[in-house]
Formats: C-alpha cells, sequence, structure tokens
C-alpha cells in the first residue's frame, strides 16, 4: 500500500514565528506612515505645480513650488525631491485641468496633514486649494467668455 512520505521539513507548521523573534518585514509608527503618505501628495502636488509653471509662468507657482519642495525634504528626513523641468508646451495647455488634478492633491493632502496636525503643511494644502480653484474658475470663465 501507498505510505505517504514525511519529511522534517513536510511536518513543519507554515507559521514558525515564534513570539518575540523580529518578523521578516519593518513596522513603522502611525506617525511615519502619515509622513510617507503627506509626502507622497506634496511630491504629487509639487510636480502638477512644476506642469502649471511650465504652461503658465507666475511668481506665485515659483513660490508655491519651493515651499512644496522644502516640506517634501523636511518629510522626507533631508532627502530632496527630483523635479523634472519641463519646457513650456507648444500645444495649447490645459490649464483646467492641471488646476482641478492640483486642487484635489492639495485636498488629500490636506486632510493628511490635518490628521498629523502639521499645521505648516495644512495651511500650505488650503492656500493650494484656494489657489488652483481661483485658477480653475479662470480657466473656465475663459473658455465660456471665448
Amino acid at each position: 500500500m501507498y505510505e505517504p512520505i514525511h519529511t522534517p521539513s513536510s511536518r513543519r507548521p507554515a507559521h514558525t514565528a515564534m513570539a518575540g523573534t523580529p518578523s521578516d518585514f519593518p513596522h513603522r509608527s502611525r506617525e511615519e506612515e502619515l509622513d510617507i503618505q503627506l509626502a507622497g501628495h506634496l511630491a504629487a502636488l509639487l510636480a502638477v505645480t512644476d506642469e502649471l509653471r511650465a504652461a503658465a509662468p507666475s511668481a506665485d507657482l515659483d513660490t508655491a513650488a519651493a515651499r512644496l519642495a522644502q516640506q517634501v525634504t523636511r518629510l522626507r528626513g533631508g532627502r530632496a525631491q527630483v523635479r523634472s523641468h519641463l519646457a513650456s508646451a507648444a500645444v495649447t495647455p490645459r490649464l483646467a485641468a492641471l488646476h482641478d488634478r492640483a486642487h484635489a492633491v492639495a485636498g488629500r493632502a490636506l486632510l493628511v496633514a490635518a490628521s498629523r496636525a502639521d499645521t505648516a503643511v495644512a495651511i500650505l494644502a488650503a492656500q493650494r486649494m484656494d489657489a488652483h480653484a481661483a485658477g480653475l474658475a479662470e480657466q473656465q470663465e475663459l473658455s465660456t467668455a471665448g
């Protein structure tokens, strides 16, 4: 008759980690996770801001980009954000879509900043939301007037 093969490895339970032994994956605190998430949102907002700066340069966008880069660097422990230097597009830019996307990303950053009680970033995100809402309204006026 058939007898199953029993080796020491086949008798071992699937989960052999014992209490008190380090696991194979790193654990982060809630604050560390929020920092990572917030840095990601701010980096995304910085990327959209850089796109807007390439399409329609302004001193306000330059200042916002510098402040966003500073906060991303702070949240990433001194590692600066890699940035793309876009040339202005030859095609008519979709400024309304960019302002809409930036507004949404700034809103996400505001939520995370509020949950981790980062007042400086919350203020910056709220200011960017206001600026992009105004930019979107301006673009919508231009599209209906023209």
